[in-house]
């Protein structure tokens, strides 16, 4: 038996690249799959139903179970049918993995307001509204007696939580994820829901038109050598994130390759304290200690 036998999933975006490692990496573990996929382009244009449709038939063509959707996720309605479309498929619903995003690349001081809207539109809104929606359906759950062994995996990056230049938008939204990760999770336990985020690092579209990354990214020459930007290589910890085995919940892991390291939260580190009312010159003195540098500015007072 896989490690995900029998539970049904909806993976987004998951027509192509890194979700469609997911999907197939799902089906190998015995899982039901709702394979999700408007088609867009890397930028949200666009929209073809083939690439949905043909991870589909590989599954089929492995003894799996899948089907086809290809609802909008960052729409209300969408993300409703979405959830009821493994309900109606499968009978139940057990894992949300929330991968689909687009990028729009550009310098702050040369951003348009469309696109600052479209990443938040697609890249936060499309995690938040499939998981309102498969929260519900597992809240109802519980109120009726069953406990849910559910588990929800969102998709933040390095661009958020480590920054990038250029992608304000994209790492705004990919650093809210994280947050929203952590709150879901303490918000959702309750109804037998874990909710842990991955930040991956493969070669996918986004990557291969990301500055910096297009060189890095390439598959070796050499087919002997371990490429540790193959896609495929994240969705192991993915599955086990939506296993029944996995535990803990809150959670947030950088994943390349071999890799596996635990995303440390925003933590409160060195701290000053005067006991009273600080002025800016005391603070112009002081604050540069708590960053490790205790030479205080030209012309500063020192505390008293």
């Amino acid at each position: 038996m896989g490690a995900l036998e029998g539970r049904v999933a909806i993976i987004t975006g998951s027509g192509r690249g890194m979700g469609r490692e997911h999907a197939l990496g799902f089906a190998r573990e015995g899982a039901k799959v709702v394979v999700n996929d408007l088609g867009c382009a890397v930028n949200g244009s666009g929209s073809d139903r083939t690439s949905a449709q043909l991870v589909v038939d590989e599954i089929k063509q492995m003894g799996g179970e899948a089907i086809a959707n290809y609802d909008d996720v960052a729409d209300w309605e969408g993300g409703h049918r979405l959830v009821n479309a493994a309900i109606e498929a499968f009978g139940d619903l057990d894992v949300l993995v929330n991968n689909a995003g687009i990028i729009r690349d550009r310098v702050l001081v040369n951003m348009t307001e469309e696109e600052w809207d479209l990443v938040m539109h697609v890249d936060v809104k499309g995690h938040f509204v499939p998981t309102r929606w498969a929260a519900a359906y597992w809240r109802e759950q519980s109120k009726a007696g069953a406990r849910p062994s559910a588990a929800i995996v969102n998709t933040s990056s390095t661009s958020g939580l480590l920054g990038n230049p250029g992608q304000s938008n994209y790492g705004t939204a990919k650093a809210g994820l994280a947050a929203f990760t952590v709150i879901a999770a303490q918000e959702l336990s309750r109804y037998g829901v874990r909710v842990n985020a991955i930040v991956p690092a493969a070669r996918t579209r986004i990557t291969e038109s990301t500055p910096g990354l297009c060189d890095i990214v390439q598959a070796p020459a050499d087919p002997g050598v371990f490429d540790s930007w193959d896609p495929a290589n994240v969705s192991p910890l993915v599955a086990y994130l939506a296993s029944e085995s996995c535990s803990f919940t809150g959670k947030v892991f950088f994943v390349q390759g071999g890799k596996v390291q635990f995303f440390q939260p925003w933590t409160l580190a060195a701290e000053i304290d005067k006991g009273d009312r600080w002025t800016v010159d005391e603070l112009a003195v002081e604050v540069p200690k708590i960053l490790g540098d205790a030479s205080p500015p030209a012309g500063a007072s020192p505390i008293r």
